[in-house]
């Protein structure tokens, strides 16, 4: 299946995770692909590893914190390519990740530097895409968002908030250039396999979280990647504006789901067998 052929896909955040499995199916569908992240060296292993299956791939260095990075990136993708087709932001910046807990007891960098990048970049990336999108009327962005921009928690304030912002910037440009022939939308990712998630969740937490999925199983980076595909594809044509939540139906109930089926089983056993009249 070669959807993407002759098309030019950006993936931001493509060292690893979900931007490296969006990269990798997006290449085998026929797309040049170029990979960024500021992980240089775990981009350029990314696309050997693609181009030694035959696929096209190319990385780039990208600082999502710094405007002029993000340009030269772009700037050079047409003047390679002459076309962005696809624009997949998906970078967000973990590192300070222990220090993002609540309001009360967050620092202001912190949050400045958690909005620099996953709605600033995000925004910037956007910015200077459209314009050669517009030109060709044509372009699909597909931003990702998360389960923790649409539900409260008590940790990660700032990287909930940031998400929830660009699911609405997501909303902002589907509208302002529908017209113009761009779809935009969201994928929003709940708990995800990826290597990230199993080294920083703690193994009773994981649990928790596995245990108010739907579905029997956690979901991997490539449930995403055939999302975002799925959306950058002539056949969503009509998908524009939407966030599209994929996290084994965790954000469909009530919460403590889990907790209730074990209270009903428990309950159930202790009535015991049914009895005939």
């Amino acid at each position: 299946m070669k959807q993407f052929t002759d098309k030019v896909a950006i993936v931001t955040g493509a060292s690893a995770g979900i931007g490296l499995a969006t990269a990798t199916v997006l290449a085998e569908r026929g797309a040049t692909v170029v990979l960024t992240a500021t992980r240089v060296e775990h981009v350029l292993q990314a696309c050997r590893d693609l181009l030694a299956r035959g696929l096209k791939a190319e990385p780039m260095p990208l600082d999502l914190a710094n405007e002029a990075s993000i340009e030269g990136l772009i700037g050079s993708v047409i003047a390679r390519h002459g076309r962005i087709d696809v624009l997949h932001n998906n970078a967000a910046d973990l590192s300070v990740t222990k220090d993002d807990r609540n309001v009360e007891t967050m620092s202001l960098l912190v949050w400045d530097r958690i909005f620099s990048v996953n709605v600033r970049g995000t925004m910037l990336c956007c910015h200077h895409v459209l314009p050669h999108m517009v030109r060709r009327r044509s372009g699909a962005i597909i931003n990702t968002a998360s389960a923790l921009g649409l539900l409260g928690a008590d940790v990660q304030a700032a990287y909930a908030a940031s998400k929830a912002a660009v699911m609405q910037l997501t909303r902002s440009i589907a509208v302002s250039h529908g017209k113009q022939g761009i779809r935009c939308n969201a994928v929003v990712p709940g708990l995800i396999a990826t290597q990230a998630a199993k080294d920083n969740l703690p193994p009773m937490l994981w649990q928790i979280q596995e245990s108010e999925n739907l579905t029997p199983y956690v979901g991997v980076p490539e449930d995403i990647a055939y999302t975002v595909a799925f959306l950058a594809s002539d056949e969503a044509r009509y998908i524009t504006g939407q966030s599209i939540v994929v996290d084994g139906g965790a954000a469909a109930h009530i919460g403590g789901m889990a907790q209730l089926r074990s209270l009903e089983s428990a309950s159930r056993a202790d009535d015991g067998p049914v009895k005939s009249q």
